[in-house]
This record gives C-alpha cells, sequence and structure tokens, in this order.
C-alpha cells in the first residue's frame, strides 16, 4: 500500500513517518501544496492508495497578520489536494486533519462529532473551509484532535485556564494510523481520555520551569479558551 503524508516535516508528520515507515513525504519544495501544477505532478505521479494532508499554516498569530498566505496554505492548497485526488480515480483514501479550534469553547466543553463549530480567529476559519474542501471527496475522514509534541515546552509561561483534551503527537499519529486501518469516513474526533489546562499539559511533557499565566494576560488574536472534545464515533486514547 502507497501512503503519501504531506507536512511530515511537523511534529505530528514526524510521528507518523514512524508508523507508516514507507510513506513517501514530499518536502515543500517537491510539492508546494499552493501550487496546482505540482501538487497534481506529485499525486499523479506516485498514485497513492492512503493520503494523509497535515501540511498547513497553524500559527494563529501569522495567519492573522498574513491571511491571504493562510487562506492559500489551509483552503486553496487543500483544494488542490482534492481536485489532484479526483484526477488520479483510484478512490485514494483520504485524511484530512483539522483542529479543535473549529469551535468556539464558550460556556461549553467536550464538543463532539455533531456539534456546530464556530471558529473564533482566521487560523480556525481557514482549517473549517479545509474541512469543506476535504468534504467534496467521498473517500474521505476529516480528524480533529489538539496535541503537541512531547518535548520541553516553547514558551515561558502555559495557561492556567485553556483547556483540552490533549494528546502528545505520537498518540494522536497513533489514533490516525487506528482509523486508517478501518477506513472510516466522516468527521471523527481523535481525543485524550481527560481535559486538563495547557499549564498541566506542558508538566506533563516535562518542562519543569515553565510559569503560569492566564487568559486575561494574553494579548493577541482571539483564542478558544476551552478546546476539549469528545467523540460519538470513535475511542478515546489515555494521555501518558
Amino acid at each position: 500500500m502507497k501512503i503519501l503524508i504531506t507536512g511530515a516535516s511537523g511534529a505530528l508528520g514526524s510521528s507518523l513517518k514512524k508508523i507508516f515507515r514507507n510513506a513517501f513525504c514530499p518536502t515543500h519544495k517537491e510539492m508546494d501544496i499552493t501550487s496546482p501544477g505540482p501538487v497534481s505532478r506529485v499525486i499523479l505521479g506516485y498514485k497513492p492508495d492512503v493520503l494523509i494532508h497535515c501540511a498547513a499554516l497553524v500559527g494563529i498569530r501569522e495567519c492573522e497578520n498574513d491571511k491571504k498566505k493562510a487562506w492559500l496554505t489551509n483552503v486553496e492548497g487543500t483544494q488542490n489536494i482534492v481536485n489532484a485526488l479526483i484526477k488520479l480515480t483510484n478512490n485514494c483514501y483520504l485524511v484530512y486533519m483539522s483542529t479543535a479550534c473549529v469551535f468556539a469553547g464558550e460556556n461549553k466543553k467536550f464538543y463532539t462529532e455533531d456539534d456546530v463549530p464556530s471558529p473564533k480567529n482566521y487560523y480556525s476559519i481557514t482549517k473549517l473551509c479545509g474541512e469543506m474542501a476535504a468534504r467534496q471527496y467521498g473517500n474521505s475522514c476529516i480528524i480533529r484532535t489538539n496535541f503537541v509534541p512531547r518535548q520541553q515546552w516553547k514558551y515561558p509561561k502555559a495557561f492556567v485556564d485553556r483547556f483540552g483534551t490533549y494528546l502528545f503527537a505520537g498518540q494522536a499519529a497513533k489514533g490516525i494510523f487506528d482509523i486508517c486501518k478501518k477506513r472510516e469516513k466522516g468527521i471523527i474526533h481523535i481525543v485524550g481520555d481527560r481535559r486538563m489546562s495547557m499549564y498541566e499539559l506542558a508538566l506533563l511533557a516535562g518542562s519543569k520551569n515553565v510559569g503560569k499565566m492566564t487568559l486575561n494576560e494574553y494579548d493577541g488574536p482571539a483564542l478558544t479558551a476551552d478546546m476539549s472534545l469528545s467523540t460519538k464515533r470513535w475511542k478515546k486514547y489515555k494521555i501518558q
């Protein structure tokens, strides 16, 4: 079985490469997803049986500051992949990686696949629009999750009042592997087994010197305060 992974240099993509060891992982130079021509050439040339689309512009500030780049990458890039798969005509299985941030996170927690998204920032808007592009392709699965790499927290502080059902990247990758085996379609949430703050997550990842902060101290684009997901379609994974 031939597997293609976009965005394989990121935290999730790197974890996926360890699971799908023979996957083809084109670099940005080999396949710039914002350019329809290279996307078609690579996909039609390689003819994958499974395509896991992780490539995205994920920085909330960066997306807010450069909306054109965010739209081109997250929305048009996904549409380019869908268009190429339609041309491929081999019924390749598409996995589109979305985010828990498509929900507002206000006065509610534990969003399921049935809940209606309500994005709070431009990053979230583009990821939701990417979902819409992926849904044009019949043999597809949209996965929403929230993960971090298991490593030292990259910021000096972490929120004590921003929550999620987080996983580490390796666990999210295992969830994707499980879903690919069953070729599930539609929207699925890959979630951790407990809700925790980002500060708790930082400590769990092994960061000892990370400080505490609240959303009141934050100055930037709107954030989803509660990113906790639940699932009606899939199992939960124990964060370790």
